[in-house]
């Protein structure tokens, strides 16, 4: 059963796919995974940079004609994403672990997360070339896997995933 407002049920938003990349729109990742997934919305869902308008304009140049970019905080993803109608085919991209599992956690219709780049640091240890964890990813990870959420590490539509189940 949807969710209610006012008294009507509300669709659920057309979630098709959400992302993990640290690195969010690099021109030739957003293109490959919009066109492999046919989204018409990018969802930038980060508060630093939903913040700091400054950084929207590399973002939206990136982003390939005729898909809509928006940046929101977690918060106002998990306040409006059932506002969404039912033509916005829906792509979110997520920086962490942790902002997957705040969004999860608050209602966002979320089934699979595929993870494509965190880059590594301090306290960080590659479990891929391009994906490195630290506790904190781990844990969040892996309470999206006990929520039911399907995870894959995966660099581009075309390659095959890495199972994660092995890695963490």
């Amino acid at each position: 059963m949807g969710l209610k407002q006012n008294g009507a049920a509300m669709a659920q938003p057309k979630i098709l796919l959400t992302r993990i990349d640290d690195r969010f729109i690099y021109g030739q990742d957003v293109e490959l995974w919009n066109e492999a997934v046919g989204s018409n919305l990018v969802l930038i869902v980060n508060d630093e940079i939903a913040a700091d308008s400054r950084q929207w304009a590399p973002m939206r140049v990136a982003a390939p004609e005729g898909v809509w970019t928006r940046f929101f905080s977690v918060q106002r993803t998990i306040d409006i994403i059932h506002t969404a109608t039912p033509r916005q085919l829906i792509l979110i991209m997520v920086a962490s672990p942790a902002d997957a599992l705040a969004l999860v956690k608050g209602g966002v219709p979320i089934t699979k997360i595929s993870i494509g780049h965190m880059q590594a640091g301090e306290g960080k240890h590659p479990i891929t070339p391009a994906v490195a964890v630290d506790g904190a990813d781990v844990a969040s990870l892996k309470e999206l896997q006990k929520l039911g959420i399907e995870l894959e590490i995966r660099y581009f539509p075309s390659s095959n995933p890495d199972p994660i189940q092995l890695v963490i």
